[in-house]
């Protein structure tokens, strides 16, 4: 049996330096796969977008600019709000990506304190255990 961390948030899609649009998300942490989070955008659409990269990653760029190649992530303002932003890239093609500051940082402590840095290996071995036993 694993735990998921989830939640719901708006964030927005960048298309020129003074115009965005609101993108629905949702932010997704399973002990089961405890060193990635999962990101999935148009949550209310027929084809949303998933996206899957390091838990690490996003840990360092709330703080710092972090990343390179498919996903880098940076703390940043935007008039007086605090937001980080995602950079994706992908063959088809690239998206810019502002998130809530406070509300991304407490959903990512929630997912630390379910699993705590450095406690991944042991959330695997723990999660495998109990599929085993709960199969007997």
């Amino acid at each position: 049996m694993h735990t998921v961390v989830e939640r719901e948030l708006e964030m927005r899609l960048v298309l020129a330096p003074e115009h965005s649009v609101a993108v629905p998300a949702r932010l997704s942490y399973r002990t089961d796969d405890p060193y990635a989070v999962h990101v999935t955008f148009h949550i209310t659409s027929e084809t949303p977008v998933h996206w899957t990269f390091a838990r690490e990653l996003l840990m360092e760029g709330v703080t710092q600019p972090c990343g390179d190649g498919d996903v880098r992530v940076w703390p940043t303002r935007v008039g007086t709000l605090k937001v980080v932003c995602m950079a994706l890239s992908s063959p088809h093609g690239d998206a810019l990506l502002e998130a809530d500051s406070p509300l991304l940082t407490a959903w990512l402590d929630r997912t630390l304190r379910v699993v705590p840095p450095g406690e991944e290996a042991e959330a695997m071995s723990l999660d495998a255990q109990l599929s085993a036993l709960l199969q007997q």
